[in-house]
Formats: structure tokens, C-alpha cells, sequence
């Protein structure tokens, strides 16, 4: 039997989304009641994990040590509860690859080494391709914000991962 896990898109889910990028140290603000909320999840018996596309290191736009740096300071906001974090560093543009979401690869990656059930677990994201390979793998969708494409949005809907809670501890 595998372990449930929730997937966490880190951009407009865990910390303020930024137009032209969210890699600046002082500028990354993790939303309110975020620490909590994953705390919460974690007491729960869920594993953590990070899935994001960060295209701005293909471009150029930042480093993968500005990246981490932002995830190193959500980690101690959050108490490490975190248990993975995994990225895309690509961009359509530079180079094609499966680990960029709509693709699974992150996700499978995840799974493969926690040991993950799909049909136990859930995905947090704010964009419709965050949702295409949760749904596509069997994972239970939430989307966050108001950004819903019909066609690709979440199972359910909420205004923040502290309003996701109930949606996923009520199906433990």
C-alpha cells in the first residue's frame, strides 16, 4: 500500500506569483496561512511534495541557486515539512521535455521514490496545467485562484491551500 501525498505547485499556491518571476530572495513572500496549512497536512500523515516549472533558468532569467535559495526559505518558514521538491527547468522555447508540466515526469519521479498511491494523493495548483497530469496519473485536483480554464480545471475549486484542507482531510 502506497502513501498519500500532496502535490504542491509552488508558484500562486505556496508563495505570491509574480508576472516576471518569482527567483528574488527578498520578493518571495509565502502566502498566508501556507505554513500552517502544510503543517496540517503533514500531522495528517501526507507527503509533501513541490512541483514547479521554473522556465526562467532556461532563459536565463535567474539561476537554479536563486531558485533554491527561495525554496531553502520556505522550508524554514514551513518547519521542513516539505519532503521533496521537484523542477522543471525548462522552457518550450530552449529545449521540449516531459518533466515541464502538462508533462508527468516530475510527478512519476515523486512517486516512484515515496512510493506514492495515486488514488490517495492530491495536486494544489493555480493553472490548468497543473491539473492535466495529476488528472492524468489519477490524482485528485484543487485549483486555486481564479484563473479556471474550462477545459482543464480542478475537481474543485478554492480561494488558498488553507481553504483546500477540508476538501482533502474530509477523504482520508
Amino acid at each position: 500500500m502506497g502513501n498519500a501525498a500532496v502535490f504542491l505547485d509552488r508558484d500562486g499556491v505556496l508563495n505570491e506569483d509574480d508576472p516576471q518571476y518569482t527567483y528574488r530572495l527578498g520578493k518571495f513572500r509565502i502566502l498566508p496561512g501556507v505554513p500552517e496549512a502544510l503543517y496540517t497536512l503533514r500531522k495528517a500523515g501526507f507527503r509533501l511534495i513541490v512541483v514547479t516549472n521554473q522556465s526562467g533558468i532556461a532563459q536565463k532569467i535567474y539561476s537554479e541557486r536563486e531558485m533554491k535559495l527561495c525554496h531553502i526559505k520556505l522550508q524554514q518558514a514551513c518547519d521542513h515539512v516539505i519532503d521533496a521538491f521537484y523542477f522543471s527547468p525548462y522552457h518550450p522555447s530552449v529545449t521540449a521535455s516531459l518533466a515541464r508540466k502538462p508533462g508527468t515526469l516530475m510527478f512519476e519521479k515523486a512517486m516512484a521514490r515515496f512510493s506514492i498511491d495515486a488514488g490517495k494523493s492530491w495536486m494544489v495548483g493555480d493553472r490548468g496545467r497543473d491539473m492535466i497530469p495529476a488528472r492524468a496519473l489519477g490524482i485528485g485536483t484543487i485549483q486555486i485562484g481564479n484563473e479556471i480554464e474550462p477545459e482543464n480545471q480542478g475537481d474543485f475549486q478554492v480561494p488558498s491551500l488553507w481553504h483546500a484542507l477540508p476538501l482533502i482531510l474530509d477523504r482520508i
